[in-house]
């Protein structure tokens, strides 16, 4: 346990009139300014703001760290007395893992793809010399366990690439707890979960700091997962702090304007798409019958939807039910072992090497983590640039012209953003950089997979809307896989509930959401987090769980 009887009065971390600085545009910038932070053993701060607000900025420093680009100015970080800000290197590598851990925002990202999770796991506790591997590796499984992997004593076995977003996610929260260590910081750790899961994943975290008297920074862009996990609540905004309280009394009267703003997002709806006339439409997607193995493994059984042009279709189910994987068969990255699927009334090649180029350009993807679907090597205008010359063989001043028109279209200021890398913009711009790039090649069908679920709910609406608008002008058909229930409402037409590889419910949003519902269904939607501190309690009272706070 980290915990040794050490007085809890006594602050555990201590931040102080920290400013932090970034570098873009060829000059520094501050991204925090003057923000102070006090964390005591067993609290839990939640952290909240826009992208860009500084959140994960400050959870960084926190470590003594910063990303590159970045650099910290003044102030003070003092961890359980040690001053971090100047602290040499085999001090900070010491304290970093041991006890203090970070869970980040995109594990895709986190994760080295060539060692399976289990080693990775175990190769914090190993070099920290707190156990030996085989003791690693039985803990790995006990945490798997309790984070509810599928077949834990068999998944750390497998690659980064062979779990779902979900699952890896856990996995990396798993392996944060590996030392179990004095202060956690939480980098949105269960962005990537279903509703379901992420219940249960709240759930252990709860229980580690409780159990083990463990601090932790949460930061998070979800207003009602905070007020399930944090004791107190500091809003950013643009590096500065907006206000702090107690969580209770935040929820139910915050005193800033800002704040209040965040309280009440997410009311966008789209306007209803035109009901078709089904006489004699054909479908611009049709699944039927179609069934897919990894390896021996069967991840799809007798997958049967269909997309009809200028709507969206709404994919939802549990972290691992087989969203992604039906779209990475849509797409011909992964080829199915039974069925077939028709694409604007002709049969699809199932192999993506065997479609011609035109019929590649009809059909893009946006993926769930910029970070990891951009090059960080290249600047904007050569992300957006390939597929110009690839699918429409633009070059010169036509290529250039048409890259600061998708610019425009996407609401990011060509002479600021063309020239950037990745790492200068926010997760937000990524995504809408993303957006741009599947916008290039001119489609008619876009699988939109998870692509709001890393962002915080301001930028959130702001990506939906700008969806909604593409739509309507350029007559887009979208699939959007998701497991935000919020989501589904502000701009599905028609809704796919998938479980066990399998669809268990579809049909009109409105018919899917509306009692009777198919009893995994009625979970889904029981399971969306409310803004009310006591949810979660009450929730696993009523699963006949244990609430761990």
């Amino acid at each position: 346990m980290a915990w040794d009887g050490n007085d809890d009065s006594a602050p555990l971390l201590e931040i102080r009139g920290l400013c932090v600085s970034g570098r873009s545009d060829r000059r520094w910038h501050e991204i925090v300014r003057n923000v102070d932070l006090v964390l005591r053993r067993g609290e839990v701060v939640g952290l909240i703001g826009e992208s860009g607000a500084g959140k994960s900025t400050l959870g960084l420093a926190a470590m003594g760290y910063t990303k590159a680009g970045c650099r910290i100015d003044r102030g003070s970080i003092r961890f359980d007395g040690q001053e971090l800000v100047g602290a040499p290197r085999e001090v900070l590598r010491r304290l970093r893992g041991a006890r203090i851990a970070y869970v980040a925002q995109s594990a895709a990202a986190a994760f080295n793809p060539a060692y399976r999770l289990i080693s990775q796991y175990c190769e914090g506790p190993v070099r920290h010399g707190r156990t030996s591997r085989r003791q690693a590796e039985a803990d790995a499984i006990t945490l798997y366990r309790e984070m509810r992997l599928p077949d834990p004593e068999e998944i750390g076995f497998r690659y980064p690439h062979q779990v779902s977003g979900g699952q890896l996610q856990r996995a990396m929260t798993a392996m944060a707890m590996s030392c179990r260590p004095d202060l956690i910081i939480f980098d949105e750790p269960t962005t990537a979960l279903d509703v379901t899961t992420q219940i249960e994943v709240l759930a252990a975290i709860r229980a580690i700091v409780r159990d083990h008297r463990t601090a932790a920074i949460y930061i998070t862009h979800d207003l009602a997962v905070v007020a399930q996990m944090a004791d107190r609540i500091k809003v950013l905004l643009r590096g500065e702090e907006v206000e702090e309280a107690d969580t209770r009394a935040m929820i139910a009267d915050p005193r800033k304007d800002y704040t209040k703003s965040l309280w009440a997002v997410r009311d966008f709806r789209r306007a209803p798409a035109p009901v078709p006339s089904l006489r004699g439409e054909v479908p611009l997607l049709a699944l039927h019958g179609v069934s897919a193995r990894y390896g021996t493994l069967p991840v799809l059984s007798d997958i049967d939807l269909t997309v009809r042009r200028g709507r969206t279709l709404a994919v939802v189910g549990e972290s691992g039910s087989g969203k992604s994987t039906t779209a990475r068969v849509i797409m011909g990255l992964l080829t199915p072992c039974r069925g077939t699927i028709d694409f604007d009334g002709q049969p699809l090649p199932p192999a993506c090497r065997d479609r011609p180029r035109g019929l590649q350009r009809r059909m893009q993807m946006i993926h769930q983590m910029p970070d990891t679907a951009l090059n960080p090597r290249h600047r904007i205008r050569d992300v957006i640039g390939r597929p110009l010359e690839f699918f429409l063989g633009l070059r010169g001043r036509a290529k250039e012209r048409r890259i600061r028109e998708l610019l425009d279209q996407i609401e990011l200021e060509p002479d600021r953003f063309i020239d950037r890398l990745p790492a200068e913009l926010s997760g937000g711009q990524k995504q809408r950089v993303c957006i741009a790039r599947a916008l290039a090649a001119e489609p008619d069908f876009i699988i939109c997979d998870e692509v709001t679920s890393a962002l915080d709910q301001l930028v959130a609406e702001g990506i939906l809307r700008l969806l909604d608008r593409l739509q309507r002008e350029m007559g887009l058909t979208y699939m959007f896989i998701t497991h935000d229930l919020a989501t589904v409402r502000s701009i599905a037409d028609e809704v796919v509930v998938m479980l066990g590889g399998r669809i268990v419910e579809q049909g009109p949003k409105d018919d899917v959401l509306a009692p009777p519902h198919h009893r995994y269904t009625e979970l889904l939607l029981s399971s969306v987090p409310e803004m009310d501190p006591d949810w979660l309690d009450r929730r696993l009272a009523a699963r006949g769980g244990s609430a761990g706070r």
